[in-house]
């Protein structure tokens, strides 16, 4: 029942105005800027994905704008509206594709911290086991041979690989290598610049090794690369006896 004067629905008792629930139901909803945004962010998603495919194929003097923005299903004119230009793109896809892969390095392949067997030896060499598993995954090592390719043209990509190793990796190693030198295990001054050396010496022999990922390693590969440098860093860093 409604209230003549006033509008009101008076039988429910809650004095609520029809309009002002109509106007609510439409303040719920989203508007058409959230919309919009929403819409945009996943074109650009999908022209980094599309971007990140087409440079990994093609190499970035072979990558098409129109090719990327045919993949990812967008007019050439959107490509350009979201990157600018085609170099910007090839930057924000490879920034892009950096963190998604230190991400899933971090989460599927360093999923409990370095084991502590109480054999140094035996801890570094599963470490640098899992560092290489890492760096030689296909879409981490097609990655790599991109950048280098092309760091010539574009040096800020060098920050891609000296700035964005795993941090949840090299810390892991730091907190093993001081707590060994706590301990007498290890003598390690520098723990921060040891622990660099060391995933630094894996992925490097990972990648020659395996011509930048083209060639896959066995099993057997990694371990001997692995016990290789953490007999280095045993040695280099072995306690003094008192």
């Amino acid at each position: 029942m409604t209230d003549s004067d006033t509008g009101t629905e008076t039988g429910t008792g809650t004095g609520i105005d029809s309009d002002a629930r109509t106007d609510k139901g439409r303040a719920d909803r989203p508007g058409p800027r959230a919309g919009a945004r929403g819409r945009s962010g996943a074109k650009r998603e999908a022209i980094l994905r599309a971007a990140l495919t087409v440079f990994l194929r093609e190499g970035y003097a072979g990558a098409s704008v129109d090719v990327i923005a045919a993949t990812a299903g967008v007019g050439k004119q959107t490509v350009y509206a979201h990157f600018g230009d085609k170099e910007k793109l090839f930057l924000a896809a490879a920034r892009e594709a950096q963190a998604v892969l230190d991400d899933a390095d971090g989460h599927e392949l360093w999923k409990s911290p370095m084991p502590r067997t109480g054999d140094v030896r035996r801890d570094l060499v599963d470490a640098a086991v899992r560092v290489l598993r890492a760096v030689l995954a296909p879409e981490s090592a097609a990655l790599h041979r991109m950048t280098v390719a092309e760091i010539t043209r574009h040096p800020e990509l060098q920050h891609l690989w000296r700035d964005n190793a795993s941090r949840e990796v090299m810390a892991d190693v730091v907190d093993y290598l001081v707590e060994k030198d706590a301990r007498g295990e290890l003598s390690v001054p520098e723990p921060e610049t040891t622990a660099r050396q060391f995933v630094l010496l894996v992925a490097t022999e990972g990648r020659v090794r395996s011509l930048h990922g083209t060639v896959p390693l066995t099993e057997a590969d990694l371990v001997r690369i692995g016990e290789e440098t953490a007999d280095l860093i045993v040695r280099a860093h072995r306690a003094e006896a008192d």
